[in-house]
């Protein structure tokens, strides 16, 4: 069986990153510690996910980029991202345990979350195993919890690099949410390539034209709630305990 889990959902920056973590019969007890990312300090994180690794019988951590995000929608890019950690395990599982209530990963949830216009996304060549979705798995299923270590200390080292080249928004400390400091960057500074442009980055404030080697089109919006189809991922909190937008 394989545990699914996602971060970065609700983030205004950077991808979208699925982790899983597939386990056998003759797997022994996961590692101790292996809980929640949300509930383990980077620090521990990061001790735990190489120890999570060797544990797994495989494993992998798919990404799927802003761009894609904008171009297909929120739930069809976590299905794309899904789809690609499945490609790095190199099996196909009996069945895939998924965080949450909504089935993202088996493409109906993404193709009802996709408007009339949009277009399909190019799925990857894997077959996607049988799903079950657990409400609070992560807190539950330790392969599950595992995947979500996987994935925050993949996604965070990206964002750490990334903000390197971007270093106004703070994504070395904020990871791309919507932290105080990233949403004032935004303000003075405009989005940046790397910013979901269909996602209302600061609510119904406007956000500042970018400038110098930034400079192009700052504009676009996120769905409100309202936007959101019957059944559809709703907006999640981000690191700095703000709730997000919803992609179109």
């Amino acid at each position: 069986m394989a545990g699914m889990d996602e971060v970065g959902r609700g983030a205004l920056a950077g991808p979208v990153s699925v982790g899983v973590v597939v386990v056998t019969a003759e797997t022994p007890t996961a590692p101790v510690g292996v809980k929640d990312s949300k509930l383990v300090a980077a620090p521990v994180r990061e001790a735990l996910a190489p120890r999570v690794r060797r544990w797994a019988y495989t494993h992998g951590v798919g990404h799927a980029g802003p761009e894609e995000i904008d171009e297909f929608g929120i739930v069809a890019a976590l299905r794309l991202a899904g789809m690609r950690a499945l490609q790095q395990c190199g099996v196909v599982p009996d069945v895939v345990v998924l965080d949450g209530k909504h089935d993202w990963l088996t493409g109906r949830a993404a193709e009802e979350a996709l408007f009339d216009l949009a277009p399909v996304p190019p799925w990857p060549d894997v077959a996607v195993p049988h799903v079950q979705t657990r409400i609070k798995a992560d807190m539950t299923c330790s392969s599950v919890a595992a995947a979500s270590i996987l994935a925050k200390v993949e996604r965070d080292a990206r964002m750490i690099d990334l903000a390197r080249t971007h270093p106004h928004y703070g994504w070395d400390v904020n990871k791309g949410y919507a932290a105080p400091e990233h949403r004032a960057a935004l303000l003075d500074h405009g989005p940046c390539e790397l910013h979901r442009r269909s996602w209302r980055l600061l609510g119904d404030e406007p956000v500042a034209p970018r400038r110098g080697a930034d400079a192009g089109t700052a504009t676009g919006g996120a769905a409100t709630t309202d936007d959101v189809p019957e059944g559809d991922v709703l907006p999640d909190m981000g690191d700095d305990g703000s709730v997000k937008g919803k992609v179109s």
